[in-house]
């Protein structure tokens, strides 16, 4: 059974970044997805983050929902 946690804050720690709550509140505030861009193809994104993101959806791993949920908060 599966018992990792993938919520937001892991996405970020796995990317590399701070999972505090108000450092995500604070990238998103100062990042927007442009209309008909990809969260993967963002261009704020390292190669080796893009690329973890795309997998991630194109897998249907288990982060495929909290990528879904920073794509739309992305919006």
């Amino acid at each position: 059974m599966e018992t990792s946690r993938h919520d937001l804050s892991h996405l970020f720690r796995q990317l590399g970044m701070s999972g505090d709550p108000q450092d995500i509140d604070a990238f998103i505030s100062g990042h927007r997805l442009q209309p008909g861009v990809s969260l993967c193809q963002a261009p704020f994104w390292s190669l080796a983050q893009a690329t973890f993101l795309s997998a991630a959806i194109a897998d249907d791993s288990d982060w495929s929902e909290a990528v879904d949920e920073l794509a739309v908060r992305l919006s």
